[in-house]
């Protein structure tokens, strides 16, 4: 099939990889958002979905709005028989999901019609899920809501952060994607409509959201800080000052009061309101990322000093 894909960060680049080099399929551009200020200098750069693209000496269309003009005049042009679409960042109207006869199938990481949204792998981890996945489904107006053609499941690791995660089920998805358009093609995969039942939603999470609240239970600051590992970043103040925090051990036994920070030469202790978590690395505001014990030779902490 002649396909346009639609798609812009790291995450869709497995996708984007596996149907340039199906055999069956001919990806004859791509959609992605413009190009954005990114890094510490705030430079103009490319979404990695174009620069792969660009690579391949496809084409790259990247307009403010799927809904101008412009780009659906091109797209008419390109004549595509299905739009892919992985993380493309951005809605569809209906004029253009009108134009691909087979219309637009996204890859969604999660199992619909649980946690629709943007952020499924991350409240997947946060809510303590044992089991996610992705599913590829026919795009409507409603949200995630279309008919599902495919699934595939993956654990949920003690330790795994949502970007772990999600560059697990950004391979198993590619091939769960290419599989779809394959079985679409031929007649083979028909969509089913979601069950009406277990419909959760997963917005993304803010900045304020990912702030670690000390008087919950140690389970739940872990998982806050493995779902928002690496984004937007699990935070909390020390004296002040915004700490980043990294993946934590909870330390079974060892009590504290909740935000208590108590440092030894090896290892840096928070309290919760059951039992402690210990520290792995830290950024302070400003600064490179560093081990938690590094941190605390620096800033000392002293007797019931406590993060808040």
């Amino acid at each position: 099939m002649r396909l346009v894909f639609a798609g812009t960060p790291e995450t869709a680049l497995p996708s984007l990889r596996t149907l340039i080099d199906s055999p069956r399929h001919e990806v004859v551009a791509v959609v992605t958002r413009p190009d954005a200020q990114s890094g510490r200098g705030r430079k103009v750069h490319p979404s990695p979905v174009a620069e792969l693209a660009e690579e391949a000496g496809i084409e790259v269309l990247r307009p403010q709005k799927a809904g101008d003009p412009a780009f659906l005049d091109r797209l008419r042009e390109l004549e595509p028989d299905c739009c892919p679409v992985v993380a493309y960042g951005a809605l569809l109207p209906q004029s253009a999901l009108d134009v691909p006869r087979h219309g637009w199938i996204n890859l969604h990481f999660s199992i619909l019609p649980a946690w629709r949204g943007a952020a499924p792998v991350q409240h997947a981890i946060l809510h303590g899920d044992e089991i996610t996945g992705a599913s590829t489904f026919q795009i409507v107006k409603e949200l995630d809501a279309g008919p599902v053609y495919g699934v595939v499941t993956e654990e949920i690791r003690g330790t795994d952060t949502s970007g772990a995660l999600l560059e697990r089920l950004s391979v198993s998805g590619a091939g769960l994607l290419a599989a779809t358009l394959d079985g679409v093609e031929d007649g083979t995969l028909e969509a089913r409509p979601q069950p009406a039942d277990g419909v959760t939603i997963a917005p993304k999470i803010s900045v304020a959201d990912a702030r670690i609240d000390w008087s919950k239970p140690a389970m739940h600051v872990d998982r806050l800080v493995r779902a928002c590992t690496p984004n937007p970043g699990a935070w909390s103040e020390f004296r002040g000052q915004r700490v980043k925090v990294g993946p934590v051990r909870v330390v079974s036994g060892e009590r504290l009061a909740p935000g208590e920070v108590v440092a030894t030469k090896t290892s840096v202790l928070v309290g919760t309101a059951s039992d402690a978590v210990e520290l792995g690395e830290v950024q302070p505001q400003g600064k490179r990322l560093m081990g938690a014990v590094e941190w605390a030779r620096g800033v000392r902490p002293e007797g019931k000093e406590v993060f808040a």
